[in-house]
């Protein structure tokens, strides 16, 4: 039989949460964001359950045009823009929207030969200084763009940098909202501003206009603003189980060690569970004992340090584990059981975003449910 891991991804969980992104903005198109093959999710499993969304946001050329032969003939946008001249041209046979964010990328445009004018997102730096033109040169972006006949239609966009939390003891987005407004004052075209964060926290306030918003990870049932609302507080639903089951047992006496580095001591007699799963898997190397974890349903934690292929757990809360008993890492686990990815993200001291993004090509991915 093959190695007992695998990933499920669950198409109507992600389906939900396109639906609950659109409850949170009724007035906004929403893109879904599937960049990184869809947080690790795989674009062609997560399809049918995102068609539903008014465009499909991505970071490069392959992305779009594996978008494109699955038959979607909507919009489609390149967040980072395009990093070569050349880049344009597919842009031009595949209809795909990009944003501009530096005056080389309209220097590209203006040498461009098409006879299908594009569609640019022009990127407002309103203080997450990444990419994006800051204050003024805004404006003369804007008139480049609107100057040249390569040019359809000119949206407005920007990245909020605390979207998920406050910044300095104040509302996160206020800043960059005050900075954005200013850059943008009079400005036609549409506004296409909220990432999940905004999306789930910010879209109520006054002086939020989006006309689109980016649903990124809540689509996949991650909580963008852990540990503040837990993903269920939102109405998420996990898009992924990462789960497995017990290889062996074994019978530990007090002082008896586990694992590489001995970093875990028993302090009593105690029954451990050896899991199929390891870094190479894409399970965290660094999530430390205690870490969550489900055996047969039941809430439990790891213990000792994670190797490649394996790692230990607490046997004590569920007695009667064994050999074959199934594991969750992370999602759905049987008897209505859940856990998290963010919790076990964040005792990683990471982000659910990371781990989604991690699970290695030796896991073998199924699909869970169908559509319709």
């Amino acid at each position: 039989m093959p190695r007992p891991i695998e990933a499920l991804v669950h198409v109507q969980a992600i389906h939900h949460n396109l639906n609950r992104a659109r409850a949170q903005a009724p007035d906004a198109r929403v893109w879904a964001v599937v960049k990184a093959n869809a947080y690790g999710h795989g674009i062609e499993r997560v399809f049918d359950a995102l068609r539903g969304a008014d465009g499909f946001a991505l970071l490069d050329l392959a992305e779009a045009e594996r978008v494109r032969a699955l038959g979607w003939r909507g919009p489609i946008l390149l967040l980072e823009g395009c990093f070569e001249a050349r880049d344009l041209e597919l842009c031009s046979r595949l209809n795909i929207s990009h944003v501009v964010h530096c005056d080389q990328q309209i220097d590209w445009l203006a040498s461009h030969k098409t006879h299908q004018p594009h569609h640019v997102f022009l990127k407002v730096n309103s203080g997450m200084n990444r990419l994006g033109f800051v204050g003024p040169a805004v404006r003369g972006a804007w008139a480049r763009l609107n100057a040249l006949p390569q040019v359809d239609e000119i949206t407005l966009i920007t990245h909020f940098s605390d979207a998920d939390a406050d910044r300095f003891g104040q509302n996160g987005i206020a800043h960059q909202m005050a900075a954005f407004n200013a850059a943008t004052q009079d400005l036609p075209g549409e506004r296409c501003l909220a990432n999940s964060a905004a999306t789930l926290r910010h879209l109520a306030e006054a002086g939020v206009r989006a006309d689109w918003i980016r649903a990124g990870i809540l689509l996949y049932g991650s909580s963008p603003d852990f540990p503040e609302h837990a993903a269920a507080q939102w109405g998420l639903q996990p898009g992924m189980t990462l789960r497995s089951q017990l290889i062996a047992t074994q019978n530990l006496q007090p002082g008896d060690s586990v694992g590489y580095g001995s970093h875990f001591v028993a302090e009593h007699p105690m029954r451990i569970g050896i899991v199929a799963c390891g870094y190479a898997d894409g399970y965290p190397r660094v999530a430390p004992t205690g870490t969550p974890i489900l055996v047969d349903g039941v809430r439990t934690r790891t213990v000792g340090r994670v190797s490649m292929d394996m790692l230990s757990v607490d046997l004590t809360p569920v007695p009667n584990a064994g050999l074959g008993s199934e594991v969750t890492l992370w999602g759905r686990g049987p008897h209505d059981s859940l856990l998290s990815i963010d919790e076990v993200a964040r005792s990683a001291g990471t982000l659910g975003y990371e781990l989604m993004c991690a699970v290695a090509p030796r896991v073998p991915v199924r699909v869970d449910g169908t559509l319709g």
